[in-house]
């Protein structure tokens, strides 16, 4: 590999791979991808299957698509920066600071019940398997994620995180193959339509008639949260891609050294933007697969035995079906796909929502990042979930669904059409004016970035305000 390019502070920029060898450098991919496959496909995707059938299939590629051009686009910011998306939000115009206030509120809230109801879901998965009690087993995932990510490292992170894809895809695959639809009905379930609540359904307490009330949690969740998109820029620094390389967590980018790029320098970020592109595709393409047989496999074995998951015996009325169909293996498989994908969305929260929420503390409380060091902020907030985790885990175990849905909804709909626009100011309109003119005009965005950005704006406004209101009154109701 020839020499890197150094800048105002001596930081390398390293020549970016070509060809085949992007492969081997692909990381924060497996780890977005295995942090958002969890509740919203185990739980949601598969109780939406049995309730609306396979005709939904349109909400789960619309929702993950969109959310790609979101994260891909925060993370090019990243890339050519080296700063993470909440130090984005931070330069928004207005008044100082507004974007990260309106983030650390929104985020602290959320972090709390969303991380809460993943350690109740995957602590019912666990017991499933190794009857030890849901509330034990949802106390001993928070203390397995914890200690995977009390350290900090990425790369632990990744390893972990890769392993629990593999399990993923191949637990629901297996099932899934067993009851895939025909060409035909799989057309029909990807063209945009209001679809049906099955009539069997609607004899059951909690289930609506509107639609929307499964859908929005569905989309919500896919692909992840609000949250999940600033995460992925996390995993592109942690894995050094472009301008991130050797700058570590919780700094703002060095605006001296980006005034100074080369334009050498700024034609090798533009290389490791080409490496970016290939890495977030994949995990939008691994999302969408798993999402989508997971709601396949509710439509054809849930649905046909009209059942609706809900309630603390989710995981098990699931392993008893799945289990009567293809034996004790594919039960099995199907709950050890359900709690990989469950445990590895709490490793990934309890390593993403700490670093969002010091980043906001030290963006709007300065004298907070003062005080502390990066690594002990990362670590105090790891303490608090722990502390709340074990609460609400005790407090909701009967109620998982519920919880899941209302989190989805919180996390994954409200602030995404923010997200969606200041990213778009922040390619657009801050990037340029962080770079020298020759850099800028290199690392400049293709226009398909802002179309992107915009669809996805439009789109989730229109969920949030037409939509959410119908089904979160109804969701409240029956909490």
């Amino acid at each position: 590999m020839e020499a890197a390019t150094k800048g105002h502070d001596d930081m390398e920029i390293k020549t970016p791979p070509t060809g085949f060898a992007i492969l081997a450098l692909i990381g924060p991919s497996f780890v977005w991808a295995a942090e958002y496959i969890g509740s919203g496909e185990v739980i949601l995707a598969t109780r939406a299957g049995a309730i609306l059938g396979s005709t939904v299939l349109w909400a789960i590629v619309l929702g993950i698509f969109l959310k790609f051009w979101i994260g891909m686009s925060g993370a090019r910011y990243t890339v050519c920066t080296g700063e993470g998306m909440i130090d984005m939000f931070a330069r928004i115009p207005g008044p100082r600071r507004w974007a990260v206030w309106i983030v650390l509120i929104a985020q602290f809230v959320s972090a709390t019940f969303s991380i809460g109801a993943l350690a109740t879901a995957s602590g019912i998965f666990v017991n499933s398997i190794v009857p030890i009690g849901a509330t034990f087993s949802g106390w001993l995932v928070t203390f397995f994620a914890l200690a995977i990510v009390w350290s900090g490292v990425f790369g632990i992170l990744k390893i972990v995180m890769s392993c629990f894809v593999i399990i993923i895809v191949l637990g629901v695959v297996y099932v899934t193959i067993h009851v895939l639809p025909d060409a035909t009905e799989l057309l029909r379930g990807l063209s945009i339509s209001r679809p049906e609540v099955a009539q069997w359904a609607l004899k059951i307490e909690g289930i609506s008639s509107n639609p929307w009330k499964e859908i929005l949690p569905l989309i919500g969740w896919g692909a992840g949260g609000f949250a999940s998109q600033v995460w992925y820029t996390y995993w592109v620094m942690g894995a050094g891609y472009g301008a991130t390389v050797g700058r570590g967590y919780g700094r703002a980018a060095d605006v001296a050294m980006l005034k100074s790029m080369t334009s050498q320098a700024a034609e090798k970020i533009k290389g490791w933007c080409r490496v970016l592109y290939v890495d977030a595709t994949v995990a939008m393409v691994i999302g969408i697969v798993v999402t989508a047989s997971f709601l396949i496999a509710g439509a054809g074995v849930l649905g046909p035995a009209q059942i609706a998951p809900k309630g603390e015996q989710v995981a098990f009325e699931l392993s008893k079906l799945f289990s009567s169909r293809w034996g004790p293996v594919g039960g099995f498989l199907f709950l050890l796909a359900g709690a990989a994908a469950l445990i590895s969305t709490q490793v990934g929260q309890l390593a993403g929502w700490p670093r969002l929420l010091a980043d906001s503390f030290r963006i709007c409380i300065p004298g907070f990042d003062k005080k502390l060091s990066w690594k002990t902020q990362f670590r105090l907030f790891l303490l608090f979930f722990l502390c709340t985790n074990m609460i609400l885990v005790f407090c909701f175990q009967k109620q998982p669904v519920v919880l899941v849905q209302f989190s989805a909804i919180l996390d994954g709909l409200l602030l995404t059409p923010l997200q969606a626009i200041w990213v778009a100011i922040g390619l657009f309109w801050v990037m340029p004016r962080l770079l020298s003119k020759d850099a800028a005009e290199i690392l400049k965005p293709n226009w398909f970035f802002a179309v992107g950005l915009l669809v996805a704006f439009l789109v989730f406004a229109y969920f949030c305000i037409f939509q959410i209101p119908l089904a979160l009154i109804p969701l409240i109701r029956s909490k």
